[in-house]
């Protein structure tokens, strides 16, 4: 068998035809060709050749809608010698999305959905010397306009056409990105040629038995070209050796592997990656000629999901799990753009903060092979959505079919990946259902309720047991209940954010959160790159058009306005609006937290950003990390105190201490309260033992519950040198002193050092280098310093910067700043 990569000497045309968005590409394109990328797509191209702006800078994408109403047109011509293998077969990874495949002018194939691939036979349709293929690309938005005309318009959260066509809904648009709907060959097109047979599906489950020793059914479906007796060969990381056969005619079977006690894979904070590679060798037993073979690397865990009364809890190697995660979306408008290594940055994002899980939201895709073998490496969970999200979804007309065949395809792709935890069937469709208003506009059609409660999880029961199936979040486990029921399954929070302040996380006593979230801008190298505004205001054209969200700028401001103080320029809005959004999350995660084992989950809206915008991410369209992240950071810790009940109508104070790890958590817990000056007023001491992945609580008397002046005072308690600190009244209406600092900036190789002394209280502490150097970044933030107390921040930057910058406003920031806004010198900031 060889493989020849065809991704060379490509065109890309605008084919001339009716189709509204000609005229633009004409004018454009004036009937030329262009050179083409693939993998690619039209937008990357056209801004390769320097015919269009980058949409991701300033309102550039508002003049681009017409790609998406073009017929496009791939073009290449390449060698082929004639070679005598049986077979010759075009294999597309990926085309998106409506495709006819030509070679040398003669229909391949065709196809109709982007998370699928293609193969195509083209033995006939070569000839020795020179070859064309074209792929010719319907207008995404006709071929969906014209599905939505025949079979009735469904609802959804956007005017948008997106259920009608197997694409990735966020490339229609979404409340944090644009609206760039993209064609083109976006993944890798290729000849695969071969004879007698090919592995056309390899489908491995591991398990493990309850003595504990790892067991491997290895399903293999062959494609074949002669009809001759074949055997198939698996080895298991030198571990185990078993052999098939495939007589005469037959094209399926199944051989397993036994695997004396291996090491077992688990989730990261739990125990080592392990990973066994596994490879499959199809053969001709008559020329004892290898056909085929087909290596990936696999693991062994056990895997259950627990919904007893209820719950919503993940068990792996039969320890219950404590999700601690974040919801993943595409994470560049355009995806072939994604590497292994800008996948390998987020994902160690992900890591350094502390998650276990990815959730890969149904408004995307199905990630690449690179995504779920990092997740192997990191110890990452996967919860896979099936691609549905926020809109009916019509279960007649090609769609039935397109769904069988991908979810076929990556259900079986994905089955040798241990990260992969979960498959769920959608993302609100079902809430949507049955409490948006969308049963009485459907007026009796078809929304999706056949594929996420028969279809799917049918698919998932015959060809991936070994995992669980969720029918969709937010679901409390049968479809006659409400789906967002905080007392059953898993859960959405969105009134806060939307309508209520982040305070009333505290309310909520939920099994599982898979989605919350509250917004920031971005870093403000981000912003200040896409964005040309002079000047740069929280109001400015630029900054709004990168504010996707419904009145996304009026609800932080209703969101700072409890908590902090009125900014009173761009620089004060930037940095307040970012600490809101790191408080509120941290705040939330924290509370979930203490809830275990009632609350087994929180799964963060969201780790990442398809482009620079305004949003819910704790890493932003360009890579760097929000304050938010920090605040993650040590909310996700293993270790952690909460400090409740401290303001909630009938709430009972208390110090909520979580141990997430495999040993008790036992020392003196200390818990103070304190003035603004640092100084003690009542302290108690608690000899304190938390067992193993457990939370103990020790309740507050009036003397630490109950301030003297609640604006002088807040509460600080710590165990093992781990603090939480509680303010007992709003940032905004506590009288905070003027903070003063000793600051020493000095150079350290790879960037700078920066060793700050607080001489009074320094409330939230923040430092900004990427306003020095878009390259520069700093290890920690937010820091709360009571007087005396030191904290040393190590900032990155290649090219190096301007130390004394450093501890100048507005790179240097806190709460408590005097005057607001750090116009003049916070005491001694700099020497």
């Amino acid at each position: 068998m060889t493989y020849r990569q065809l991704h060379e000497g490509w065109s890309l045309t605008a084919v001339p035809d009716a189709s509204p968005g000609h005229g633009s590409a004409l004018a454009v394109l004036g009937g030329k060709s262009v050179p083409a990328t693939v993998p690619g797509c039209v937008h990357t191209d056209l801004l390769a050749a320097g015919l269009i702006e980058d949409p991701y800078l300033d309102d550039n994408e508002t003049r681009l809608g017409w790609i998406g109403r073009t017929r496009w047109a791939y073009e290449t011509a390449f060698e082929w010698d004639g070679a005598g293998e049986d077979r010759v077969d075009l294999v597309c990874a990926g085309l998106d999305t409506v495709a006819t495949v030509l070679v040398n002018g003669r229909e391949a194939g065709s196809s109709a959905n982007q998370h699928r691939s293609y193969r195509f036979p083209v033995r006939d349709l070569l000839r020795p010397g020179r070859n064309t293929l074209r792929v010719e690309f319907e207008p995404p938005y006709a071929y969906a306009e014209a599905q939505r005309a025949a079979l009735g318009a469904r609802p959804g959260a956007y005017d948008e056409p997106y259920p009608f066509i197997r694409k990735m809904a966020c490339n229609f648009g979404w409340d944090w990105g644009p609206t760039l709907v993209t064609s083109g060959i976006w993944r890798p097109i290729g000849l695969e040629s071969w004879s007698v047979a090919r592995l056309a599906e390899v489908r491995p489950l591991a398990e493990v038995t309850e003595a504990g020793d790892g067991r491997v059914t290895v399903h293999v479906r062959a494609e074949r070209a002669a009809d001759r007796p074949l055997t198939v060969e698996v080895t298991a990381g030198g571990l185990a050796h078993a052999l098939g056969a495939l007589p005469e005619g037959e094209t399926g079977t199944a051989v397993t592997l036994d695997v004396p006690r291996p090491e077992l894979w688990w989730p990261r904070g739990r125990g080592p990656q392990p990973l066994y590679e596994l490879t499959v060798r199809l053969a001709d037993p008559s020329s004892g000629a290898t056909l085929d073979t087909w290596r990936r690397r696999i693991g062994f865990r056990s895997i259950r999901l627990d919904t007893a009364d209820g719950a919503f809890t993940l068990v792996v190697n039969n320890e219950p799990i404590f999700v601690k995660g974040f919801n993943w979306i595409p994470d560049d408008c355009f995806p072939h753009r994604v590497t292994r290594e800008r996948l390998a940055e987020r994902f160690d994002q992900a890591c350094l903060a502390g998650a276990n899980l990815l959730r890969v939201w149904g408004g995307g895709l199905y990630e690449s092979e690179e995504f779920y073998d990092l997740a192997d490496e990191r110890g990452l969970l996967v919860w896979q959505d099936f691609p549905f999200a926020c809109a009916a979804y019509p279960e007649e007309g090609p769609f039935a079919a397109e769904v069988e065949a991908e979810a076929r395809e990556h259900v079986t792709r994905l089955a040798s990946h241990p990260s992969l935890a979960l498959w769920c069937g959608n993302n609100e469709n079902l809430e949507g259902y049955a409490e948006w208003g969308w049963r009485e506009r459907l007026g009796g059609r078809s929304w999706g309720a056949g594929f996420y409660h028969g279809l799917l999880p049918s698919i998932v029961a015959e060809l991936d047991p070994t995992r669980p199936y969720w029918p969709g979040s937010p679901y409390s486990g049968e479809p006659g209940l409400r789906p967002n029921d905080p007392d059953r399954g898993t859960i959405h929070i969105w009134d806060v954010w939307n309508t209520r302040d982040y305070t009333h996380y505290a309310s909520y006593r939920p099994r599982f959160v898979a989605e919350f979230g509250f917004q920031g801008p971005p870093a403000y190298a981000t912003l200040r790159r896409a964005v040309t505004d002079r000047p740069l205001t929280p109001e400015s054209p630029g900054v709004l058009h990168h504010q996707k969200a419904d009145d996304g700028n009026g609800k932080l401001m209703r969101g700072l306005a409890g908590h902090l103080p009125v900014p009173s320029d761009f620089d004060d809005w930037h940095y307040l609006t970012q600490l809101n959004q790191a408080r509120a999350m941290a705040f939330g995660v924290a509370h979930l937290r203490s809830l275990a084992p009632r609350c087994m989950g929180a799964v963060v809206w969201q780790l990442n950003d398809c482009w620079p915008v305004t949003s819910w991410s704790a890493v932003d369209g360009d890579g760097r990390r929000k304050p938010l992240w920090y605040a993650l950071r040590r909310a996700f810790a293993d270790r952690l105190l909460v400090i409740a009940g401290m303001d909630a109508p009938g709430g009972v104070p208390e110090i909520a201490m979580v141990n997430d790890t495999a040993r008790p958590w036992t020392g003196q817990l200390a818990v103070t309260r304190i003035n603004v000056a640092g100084e003690p007023l009542a302290k108690e001491s608690y000899e304190v033992s938390v067992p193993p992945r457990q939370v103990a609580r020790v309740a507050l008397p009036a003397s630490l519950a109950e301030p003297g002046y609640p604006r002088l005072e807040l509460l600080a308690a710590e165990l093992d040198g781990v603090r939480a600190l509680w303010a007992y009244a709003p940032d905004k209406d506590m009288a905070y002193p003027p903070a003063r600092m000793e600051v020493l900036a000095e150079p350290a190789p790879g960037g700078a050092t920066v060793t700050v002394t607080a001489l009074t209280l320094v409330r939230d502490l923040a430092l900004f280098p990427d306003r020095l150097d878009p390259a520069a970044s700093v290890d920690d933030m937010l820091v709360t310093l009571l007087p005396g107390e030191r904290a040393r921040f190590h900032v990155t930057a290649p090219g190096g910067l301007d130390v004394a910058a450093l501890a100048a406003h507005p790179v240097l920031r806190c709460v408590n700043e005097a005057p607001f806004g750090g116009r003049t010198a916070l005491g001694d900031r700099s020497r």
